[in-house]
């Protein structure tokens, strides 16, 4: 299992760039970045420097969406930072969510995500493609490649993810949720005639190492807001008719609206409705051997990285415990004399 660390890009950027350092230090593999340009600063520019000072490290957002930028700009972005730093992006992609409706837009269609998709992909791996009437290539690249996972919850971008994705992103960490939904996108790659063991599988949540149950739900209660926002859109569009599980249809039924000024930020005002058993469920809470136990579990069920949200109070102390004691458990042990 690989394992990623999700910032956002609040001033000063050279903040995100320090804990992204000190994420590599600890033995992360990936960073991820909310994509969000009103609310915090433009990742990419951003994703420079990270390069720039990391050895390995690999960076994308967590996610982006075809209506923000031109899909050929996208692309571009990913196949400049490829040629600087060698190939070290992962394009993370959604319909939209805070990105699009602090600008008064709407979510891109499940459509307009696949031919997205394909155009970044394409284009970011230096290949040709068609793009509205004309078949396009970036003449500067020769060494590019680009992968682009599709972040899903339901059940048509399930199928979009397993059809035409490179790997699948699921911003929560329940066990047998995310099991369901593995198992529906590989179900997705394997009916069109693609290998399912070819896809990533990310998910993706808060992780706090401590022992006050309390302080670290609190400090995490705003990622069950966030997911209340794409499983309303879910519910609204599907009804609660079982085509989702209904453990994570249930818990949104006290939702009663959402402020993107506090998007993702601990202390939420508008994540009151989340109950302990979901901040629970969604997330990494607890001792070390807590989180060791849920890792397992989650590899079990598929999961090929797990990248943890770091929106509370305890970054510095979760990267350092993670690195020392819980990644070591998890990786694959060789043995220097067998």
């Amino acid at each position: 299992m690989d394992f990623g660390v999700v910032l956002q890009t609040n001033p000063p950027a050279w903040r995100t760039v320090q804990l992204a350092k000190l994420s590599e230090a600890h033995g992360f593999d990936y960073v991820w970045t909310f994509d969000s340009h009103i609310l915090w600063q433009e990742p990419y520019v951003i994703y420079s420097a990270i390069l720039a000072e990391t050895k390995r490290i690999i960076v994308g957002p967590m996610v982006t969406n075809p209506a923000t930028r031109d899909w050929t700009v996208t692309a571009s972005v990913f196949a400049t930072l490829n040629e600087m730093y060698g190939n070290r992006t992962v394009c993370g992609i959604g319909r939209g969510d805070s990105a699009v409706r602090v600008t008064n837009g709407k979510p891109s269609t499940l459509k307009e995500v696949r031919e997205a998709t394909h155009v970044i992909r394409e284009l970011g791996s230096g290949r040709a493609v068609d793009y509205k009437g004309s078949t396009l290539r970036f003449p500067w690249t020769t060494t590019t490649s680009l992968e682009v996972w599709i972040a899903a919850y339901g059940p048509l971008a399930l199928k979009a993810a397993g059809e035409v994705g490179d790997g699948f992103i699921l911003q929560l960490a329940d066990v047998d949720i995310t099991k369901w939904m593995i198992q529906t996108v590989r179900d997705a790659a394997a009916n069109v005639g693609r290998d399912p063991d070819s896809l990533e599988f990310c998910i993706a949540a808060p992780m706090y190492v401590g022992d006050d149950w309390a302080h670290m739900r609190e400090q995490c209660r705003w990622f069950g807001g966030m997911v209340g926002n794409h499983v309303a859109d879910i519910v609204e569009k599907y009804g609660a008719d079982g085509s989702v599980p209904q453990a994570l249809t249930d818990y949104i039924k006290g939702r009663e609206g959402y402020d993107y000024n506090e998007h993702g930020r601990a202390g939420n005002s508008h994540a009151e409705f989340v109950p302990d058993e979901i901040v629970d469920r969604f997330c990494l809470l607890g001792t070390v051997e807590d989180h060791v136990a849920k890792l397992k579990a989650l590899q079990e069920v598929g999961v090929t990285q797990f990248a943890g949200y770091l929106q509370h109070d305890n970054k510095e102390e979760t990267l350092r415990v993670y690195g020392e004691s819980i990644i070591p458990q998890i990786r694959e042990h060789v043995t220097a004399k067998a």
